[in-house]
């Protein structure tokens, strides 16, 4: 292999230097390495948040590339035309990157390596994305982990391969190639007015994100297991927004969380379970990629969910349901670009089991307004909650907005941190909601709180006529509040 030769590294999710396969091994051949990004045909697709926040996590890692005395290269266009085009312009011989493994992009991956190989190129993929392929994991059956428990238990034992160190510098080569510029791109257009406070509450790079996960070691992990379902708290690391984007790698996680386990941490091994449940969903997305688009559990096509994006639908996103949990947490998300993870079993319970609405709708909404936006875990998530997804608990799980605002905000210090018309004295979190949404929605402070869209008992009764009424066998079991 010609010394000399540039190995083109496309980044995708994996806006890191260390903890980086790909780029560690580019790193050892000595060869000029020219990093790459392309809007392409997958990440085209993303929603406004998650657009906005590529684009913050790109020139974030740009700058890092300059640090180590390198750039970042930016093109966009199909994905395979991009790269077969700096091909030809730069002499590469190899085009590497990280694996993927949900179906948009495995399909767009396929396609780029058995043309650039049908050229003469090297296209060569490496891990990185996960602590484990989903091809290495599984059950004696040889099939596929389709229940979270055995899952962790076979692989919390496992070796994890200590992560790389960050290059100190690459290997640049002899002329760079043209790149368009980031405002080109303009990956922030579809957020509108809510960018000022999206810049305000995002995490952004990897060294944000380390700084993150040490603040989360040194000062909250001990108290995870029995705060985190608490969405006032800042109890939990916030790491899904990094981890979604790449700015910091699993294995380094996973390291932390075991050191912190084997100190003696009563909250280190709930967190590293969390850490799988995120393996555990791209698991169930690549061996079952329908999960994505259509219920895993065929049997729920009978259930009479509507998938109609109605006025009632619009009051939900909006955080008006007459709800105070649910309002509360619809709004957290729409300044801030997250939601408190017992938040979006709240709100994705009421969106399918009291307003009796498809899952696929609260899964599009999300995908527009969360900056930790991740296929797999949204795909998983919804199902779950909506009934339709993988579950080994026998019973159709209602969640009750009230009892589980008396038992995880107690004081209402979330409902009135976020939802202005209930606090005494709204503070800033919940008067930027006027300011973000759209100014379409004709919404102020001063509006009166509506009454519930769809009372507790009424919607808690319609979604059990409906699931006893669907044409399945099976014993019915009902907690009105499921603590997880």
């Amino acid at each position: 292999m010609d010394n000399s030769s540039p190995i083109i590294l496309w980044f995708r999710r994996d806006f890191r230097l260390g903890d980086h396969p790909a780029l560690a091994e580019a790193c050892q051949t000595g060869r000029p390495i020219i990093p790459v990004f392309i809007l392409d045909e997958v990440a085209g697709t993303f929603g406004a948040a998650p657009k906005w926040r590529l684009a913050q996590a790109i020139k974030t890692f740009g700058h890092s590339l300059e640090e180590v005395g390198s750039r970042l290269v930016l093109r966009r266009g199909n994905a395979t035309e991009a790269l077969n085009a700096l091909v030809k312009e730069t002499g590469a011989q190899d085009v590497w990157w990280t694996r993927a493994y949900d179906p948009d992009a495995v399909a767009r991956d396929t396609d780029v390596k058995k043309l650039l190989k049908a050229s003469g190129i090297e296209a060569k993929s490496f891990p990185g994305h996960l602590l484990f392929e989903p091809w290495n994991v599984s059950p004696k059956s040889g099939e596929f982990y389709k229940v979270f428990s055995p899952m962790w238990r076979a692989v919390r034992k496992l070796s994890v391969s200590a992560p790389e160190h960050a290059p100190r510098r690459l290997r640049v080569p002899t002329q760079w190639p043209e790149s368009v510029h980031l405002q080109d791109l303009r990956l922030g257009d579809g957020v509108h007015r809510g960018a000022p406070f999206l810049t305000r509450y995002a995490c952004v790079g990897e060294k944000r994100a380390l700084e993150r996960l040490s603040d989360f070691l040194m000062s909250r992990i001990d108290a995870y297991k029995s705060r985190r379902d608490f969405p006032a708290e800042l109890a939990t690391s916030r790491l899904s927004e990094n981890l979604a984007w790449g700015e910091i790698g699993p294995r380094t996680v996973w390291h932390a969380g075991m050191r912190a386990l084997l100190e003696g941490s009563r909250g280190a091994e709930h967190f590293l379970q969390e850490l799988v449940w995120r393996e555990f969903a791209y698991q169930l997305v690549f061996h079952t990629p329908r999960i994505t688009t259509q219920n895993w559990r065929p049997e729920w096509d009978a259930f009479p969910w509507s998938l109609e994006d109605d006025g009632d639908v619009l009051r939900w996103k909006q955080g008006r349901t007459g709800i105070p949990f649910v309002d509360a947490a619809m709004r957290e998300m729409y300044v801030t670009g997250h939601m408190h993870n017992r938040s979006r079993m709240i709100v994705g319970s009421y969106l399918t089991k009291h307003m009796m609405k498809h899952w696929r709708v609260g899964q599009k909404w999300f995908e527009e307004c969360l900056i930790d936006w991740d296929p797999a875990a949204n795909a998983m998530g919804w199902q779950w909650v909506a009934g339709s997804g993988p579950d080994a608990a026998p019973y159709f799980r209602i969640f009750n907005p009230e009892t589980q605002a008396e038992k995880f905000d107690p004081h209402n210090t979330y409902i009135h941190r976020y939802v202005a018309e209930l606090a005494p004295k709204p503070g800033p979190e919940a008067l930027e909601f006027f300011e973000a949404c759209p100014r379409s929605w004709d919404l102020s402070a001063a509006n009166q709180y509506p009454k519930p869209l769809v009372g507790l008992s009424e919607g808690r009764n319609r979604a059990l006529n409906a699931y006893q009424n669907r044409g399945q066998d099976g014993t019915l079991m009902i907690e009105q509040a499921l603590i997880l």
